[in-house]
């Protein structure tokens, strides 16, 4: 049985992480808006994995014998200069996440929760490679500057991006 502490706490994440995903689907139609297609599929696709992430906790809440408690999604921004500002800024809330995650680590080693330290750490996991992926496209963007041709061919190589089921719940089914 999770203390209440801990429900308490994976239920923000569950807010937190619908709120990720309600953030990338707003730089999806940005991104969209502004003939980007590739960085919209790249977007498209994060809100789905965010989405996800949701579910996870969700069930995990719910094989522990937890309750769902859903709460109200703030709003989140629509505009954007650009597919930099995009990235950057999904570099910076990918850091908040990952903060967020650490804080839920440490709830469950002072409960003495290690099942849900066991599950905390795909998620742990999850945001190295989520910041990873964030740096690595803004270094490309960068690099190119104001170079049109190469935002046509980051946009190109981000629109072969495909969804891919987390681990989690691909087992789980």
């Amino acid at each position: 049985m999770l203390s209440e502490k801990m429900q308490d706490a994976l239920n923000a994440q569950i807010n937190a992480e619908m709120w990720s995903a309600y953030l990338y689907l707003s730089m999806s139609m940005a991104a969209a808006d502004k003939g980007l297609k590739g960085v919209a599929n790249w977007f498209a696709i994060q809100f789905k994995e965010e989405q996800d992430h949701a579910q996870i906790f969700i069930n995990y809440l719910l094989s522990r014998g937890g309750r769902v408690k859903l709460a109200s999604i703030a709003d989140v921004e629509t505009e954007w200069d650009n597919a930099l500002a995009m990235f950057e800024q999904t570099l910076e809330h990918e850091k908040k996440v990952t903060s967020l995650i650490h804080n839920l680590c440490a709830i469950a080693a002072e409960e003495r929760d290690v099942a849900t330290a066991n599950r905390l750490n795909w998620f742990v996991d999850e945001q190295v490679e989520e910041e990873e992926n964030a740096r690595d496209i803004i270094d490309q963007l960068r690099m190119i500057g104001d170079d049109r041709l190469g935002l046509y061919m980051i946009d190109k190589e981000l629109a072969a991006r495909v969804y891919t089921t987390p681990s989690p719940l691909a087992t789980a089914e």
